[in-house]
């Protein structure tokens, strides 16, 4: 019986691999320029987001100080 479910998980595991390789030849790949674009895009943009926190930040924290100095 031992045997018989080892035969199966093998079986499993073979049909398992086929089908992702099966599934991995239908993925459309992005080009070398397609990515370094989307790349770019994505470094510009966290840039971008990161220099406005950090500005939120600066903004926020002297609010916060002034606060504190006017009513502490």
């Amino acid at each position: 019986m031992a045997e018989e479910k080892n035969k199966s998980v093998k079986k499993d595991r073979g049909q398992w691999f086929r089908e992702m390789r099966s599934e991995l030849k239908k993925v459309v790949w992005p080009t070398p320029d397609k990515v370094a674009k989307n790349t770019g895009t994505v470094l510009l943009y966290s840039a971008v987001f990161g220099a406005f926190v950090w500005v939120f930040d600066g903004v926020a924290a002297l609010f916060i100080k002034t606060l504190l100095e006017v009513f502490g």
